[in-house]
């Protein structure tokens, strides 16, 4: 999963709902909330049970591909060879034969590299959207409990300090592994 896809999606979801916080905070200045948090989204996709499952089936599909790709490699490497051993001795025809055979094989293996690396892509892109749907609503309601104004991404949304007093990445994973039925069990503290 690239991380700078991950960041940058939960960085535009996270300045959006800051953006709108502190925008809402002048009207209702008397009873809104004026705490912020922040989470580690990297960490809390790494350390869900929902996240990890999501990179073992990307992972596994990526393995899949680069086993195939390594096949037909193999079979590219075996006719070339072929080829160069047995140049002097076989007809043009069969020569030229070969080494189309040689090209098409070469050409195909190029489409299939391309077109495995758009579906893991798109695979992948979808598998974060589709956590991000599920881990949103434990934030938003983590923010409303808390009486939160704001919730920042710790590492992508530019900010360059942060207290770990107000790091709650360790309930997120907590609260989302409840909501998703994965692990119960409160991630190490650092």
């Amino acid at each position: 999963m690239s991380n700078e896809i991950k960041g940058e999606f939960m960085k535009k979801v996270l300045i959006t709902m800051a953006v709108a916080a502190m925008a809402a905070t002048p009207m209702f200045a008397q009873g809104a909330p004026s705490r912020v948090a922040v989470i580690d989204v990297q960490k809390v996709l790494q350390q869900s049970a929902a996240g990890k499952q999501a990179y073992e089936k990307l992972k596994k599909m990526q393995e899949d591909r680069i086993a195939k790709a390594k096949a037909m490699d193999e079979e590219i490497a075996k006719l070339d060879g072929d080829i160069n051993s047995k140049k002097l001795s076989l007809s043009e025809d069969k020569l030229t034969d070969l080494q189309k055979q040689l090209s098409d094989k070469k050409i195909a293996m190029q489409r299939y590299a391309q077109d495995a690396d758009r579906e893991v892509s798109e695979a992948r892109d979808k598998a974060l959207l589709e956590l991000e749907n599920r881990i949103k609503p434990v934030i938003d309601q983590m923010g409303k409990e808390m009486g939160l104004a704001a919730i920042f991404n710790k590492f992508e949304s530019g900010l360059v300090y942060a207290s770990d007093a107000i790091d709650i990445t360790d309930t997120v994973v907590t609260r989302f592994n409840a909501a998703t039925g994965g692990e119960t069990a409160a991630p190490p503290k650092k």
